[in-house]
């Protein structure tokens, strides 16, 4: 059976008119479904689910992309006087060039030499064991000898080295400046 709402009819059914049917007028209250208890539970669970992906991929996505650091700008860093506590006390010096770790060592008086910090197997920062007189690797007992190659350990490749002057300073004194080759 089928019903027309036009006429008289629709005076009965509440004015349920062409107009009230359209669900593009703006004054339709047929245009949004109903709310209800479920689909509150679907917008909550749906927007829950969002949030945990999002936590969840953000953070695996910034790990993979490395952060973008500039290149340093300059081909030349001036470490410190000759007779710096550091050189005498330890016999190495670890400084900044850009942003790579350089080790400055006191291989004798007036001897110095550079090279990068950073073991050559996985990335560990090294240091100079004066005594042994040698630049070992804590991480996974690495071995360089005083002219950065590898000796023993892990470590596929020598340390990449840089130049070292001394540079007469103000008042007599020597300063350390090394430059990347």
């Amino acid at each position: 059976m089928h019903r027309d709402f036009s006429g008289e009819e629709a005076g009965r059914t509440g004015g349920a008119t062409a107009e009230r049917m359209d669900p593009t007028s703006a004054r339709s209250p047929d245009f949004y479904p109903p709310t209800t208890r479920r689909r509150v539970l679907d917008w909550l669970l749906g927007g829950s689910f969002a949030a945990v992906l999002v936590a969840v991929v953000y953070p695996i996505l910034r790990f993979v992309s490395p952060p973008r650091v500039p290149e340093a700008s300059t081909r030349q860093v001036e470490v410190g006087p000759a007779n710096d506590p550091d050189f005498l006390a330890k016999g190495y010096k670890i400084v900044r060039f850009g942003a790579d770790p350089v080790i400055v060592l006191r291989a004798g008086e007036g001897d110095f030499r550079a090279f990068s910090a950073t073991c050559t197997h996985l990335d560990c920062i090294v240091e100079y064991q004066r005594d042994n007189r040698r630049i070992w690797c804590n991480c996974h007992n690495g071995e360089y000898d005083l002219h950065g190659r590898n000796v023993g350990g892990p470590p596929p490749r020598p340390l990449d080295a840089y130049r070292v002057d001394l540079v007469a300073a103000a008042g007599g004194g020597a300063t350390v400046v090394v430059t990347r080759t």
